[in-house]
């Protein structure tokens, strides 16, 4: 464990709700343990322990390497939050840290944590970089990259590439993958607050899954 992790871990430790982390570890299917920390706990105490200091860009990688390994839940969200602070000093070769990420211990709240946190920020950063690496994701027989790919515009807003949303969602518009449907629907529905008629002529014109167009337009049919 680097040593960095260590007073963060004792102060998780402290702040350990049992009753929470029963709950938590269920409604995530129970496929991870937890301290027991709700969000606007566990980013308040990481927050104020980076404000403290914050290791050398170099030692990064390890840090969340290790805090992958870890058996608490909670230590994967301060990974993506980690890796966050260092925006100005990523480099191309940030996106394969950032791919372990997605593709470990994966599931959906980690993966669109890092959209938000990482994935979408990168894209923005190395714009060169987006077509070439989401299309692969995309293409890829990983549903957590597939997911990825389809998800990291959501914060674009009016800078979104609606071909490129276009390409990644029919390509993947007919699996049966519950996650991809429903990031699907949630990543036009994100781009309808932007332009309803976009997505609602899309939606009109191919044929998607009743889930995925069920969330795309539940903005615009309010």
């Amino acid at each position: 464990m680097h040593f960095y992790l260590i007073p963060l871990i004792k102060l998780f430790e402290q702040h350990a709700d049992a009753s929470n982390a029963e709950g938590m570890k269920a409604y995530m299917l129970n496929q991870f343990d937890f301290y027991g920390l709700k969000a606007p706990v566990w980013r308040k105490l990481s927050k104020e322990y980076f404000k403290k200091e914050l290791p050398p860009f170099e030692d990064v990688e390890a840090i969340i390497k290790d805090c992958w390994q870890h058996p608490k839940r909670e230590l994967q969200y301060v990974a993506i939050e980690l890796l966050s602070c260092y925006q100005k000093q990523w480099k191309k070769e940030t996106i394969s840290i950032i791919e372990y990420m997605l593709t470990h211990k994966s599931w959906w709240e980690t993966v669109d944590h890092a959209a938000t946190a990482l994935t979408g920020p990168y894209f923005k950063k190395f714009p060169e970089q987006q077509r070439k690496i989401t299309t692969k994701w995309n293409k890829s027989s990983n549903t957590w990259l597939q997911r990825s790919s389809i998800m990291f515009q959501k914060m674009y807003r009016k800078e979104t590439d609606t071909d490129l949303l276009s390409k990644h969602i029919l390509h993947l518009k007919s699996a049966r993958e519950f996650f991809i449907q429903k990031a699907i629907g949630w990543a036009l529905r994100e781009y309808s607050k932007t332009d309803e008629k976009w997505v609602t002529a899309f939606v009109k014109k191919h044929s998607l899954s009743p889930l995925s167009e069920r969330e795309a337009l539940k903005r615009i049919s309010k």
